[in-house]
């Protein structure tokens, strides 16, 4: 156990202006496009589908027991896009922490920013060319483009510090994950009118363009609205200057003396812990949820898209509910309190009746009150278990588990219905995280966790 040491309460956090964080909410606007138009959505329905044409299934059948072969490995068409989520945070492991270590040694975070956004966003441009059988190209951009997303976020969240207090993050994080549900549902809205007006009855080729042609407008939204943060956000000096002059190579060198001095702040490691635990299930839930709706449920696309909607705009106001919220009774009792009511959801749906779009719709909201108050709160908290100057490296840790990287949960679940061919077997093995994860977060003594990284605790926890 590391020594309490006393927080350093002489260097207050640098000012920041309204417009400035107004900037930081505007890049969750952005990218929440692709969060939810293409992760949330329609890539798990789009890109299955494609792998079944590859498989040899005839397009729009019920169902298709065929096997794809990427790099000579048999895979269930079924299993190939969670099989690709788990690939893509394996991936993500190596690259986001060193994100994170340059960031917190450049000048120029901005710059590191737009790179990773601008990488993302034309990857998912480019599933405009993923037509046909082209699953291997649809799974290599979609590796790209999500490693290239958790990359921007890092580095976006490493501002969250430099924009308020210990008693300002829960809200300012809060505001920044309510105006990206809001983003993101009003592009999901404009696919839903195009979906709903252009869908042609017993055509399934026109849905699965029209599900190409959404998931680039998603790329099209994060590239035009991240112009606006790079604008608005301020650079202010790195805490530690580069030691030979070069931030890349530095950066790997800081990445390998905090992997050794990481051992100092074990409540930090055991939050940490929690969090991938936990988000584990979340993001799960999240990007399979419309796989769940399609193959197990038979739902239409109409039905999910209208849905995941409703879930954005609830989201919206959830989000700014758990928040204030949190003033009352605390961030850490908040999330808490949201993993209960997330387990409710994975019990209920499990029940969920085939061909009842409204059951569906009603879990749907369910989740909308939760979600976004429960990611908010989690990353302000981290937020206060960071030690100073290390805010990239140690977002980049938290990264690999957030918005739709995780891959202990897609694995299980593809390892299940490879098993059983059930998705519903499969939803009911993402219970784990969440009963795991509230334990694992409920044993962290919070206000000492802080008070040992040498940050002042806010005045509720």
């Amino acid at each position: 156990m590391a020594e309490t040491v006393t927080p350093d309460v002489a260097t207050p956090p640098p000012a920041s202006t309204a417009r400035e964080r107004r900037g930081w909410y505007l890049y969750d606007w952005a990218n929440s496009a692709f969060q939810t138009t293409v992760i949330t959505v329609f890539l798990g329905p789009f890109l299955t589908t494609v792998t079944e044409l590859a498989a040899g299934c005839e397009l729009g059948a019920d169902t298709c027991d065929g096997y794809v072969h990427p790099l000579g490995i048999r895979v269930a068409a079924g299993s190939y896009y969670p099989y690709l989520i788990s690939l893509s945070v394996f991936l993500t492991v190596f690259v986001l922490p060193v994100v994170g270590a340059v960031a917190d040694r450049s000048a120029h975070k901005k710059r590191l920013l737009g790179a990773a956004a601008f990488t993302g966003a034309g990857a998912t441009i480019a599933f405009a060319f993923v037509t046909g059988e082209r699953y291997l190209l649809g799974g290599a951009l979609f590796l790209v483009a999500n490693i290239a997303f958790g990359a921007a976020v890092v580095v976006y969240n490493s501002f969250l510090p430099q924009l308020g207090g210990p008693d300002e993050r829960d809200g300012i994080s809060s505001r920044g994950w309510a105006i990206g549900y809001l983003g993101g549902g009003l592009l999901l809205a404009a696919n839903l009118v195009a979906v709903t007006m252009l869908t042609e009855e017993g055509n399934p080729q026109r849905t699965l363009d029209l599900a190409r042609w959404s998931i680039v407008s998603a790329g099209l939204w994060w590239a035009v609205f991240t112009l606006v943060p790079l604008r608005w956000l301020r650079e202010r000096p790195p805490a530690a200057a580069s030691a030979c002059g070069n931030v890349l190579t530095d950066g790997f060198r800081q990445l390998g003396r905090t992997l050794r001095e990481v051992k100092a702040y074990p409540l930090t490691l055991f939050f940490l812990l929690a969090f991938l635990v936990y988000n584990d299930g979340i993001q799960t839930v999240i990007t399979l949820a419309s796989q769940y709706g399609t193959e197990e449920l038979k739902l239409g696309q109409s039905t999910l898209i209208t849905t995941i909607l409703l879930v954005q705009f609830l989201a919206f106001g959830g989000a700014l509910a758990l928040g204030a919220l949190a003033r009352r009774i605390g961030a850490w009792k908040t999330v808490l309190l949201s993993l209960v009511l997330w387990t409710g959801v994975i019990v209920a749906a499990f029940r969920l009746p085939a061909e009842a779009p409204l059951p569906f719709m009603i879990l749907g909201g369910c989740i909308g009150l939760v979600l976004g108050g429960s990611q908010a709160l989690s990353r302000s908290l981290f937020s206060q278990l960071i030690p100073a100057g290390k805010e990239g490296e140690y977002y980049g840790f938290y990264e690999i588990s957030d918005k739709g990287t995780s891959w202990l949960g897609p694995l299980a679940f593809g390892l299940v219905f490879q098993l059983t061919a059930s998705y519903r077997v499969g939803l009911v093995s993402l219970l784990i995280f969440f009963v795991v994860g509230f334990a694992l977060l409920a044993a962290v003594p919070i206000r000492r966790a802080i008070v040992a990284a040498g940050n002042t605790p806010p005045k509720v926890l």
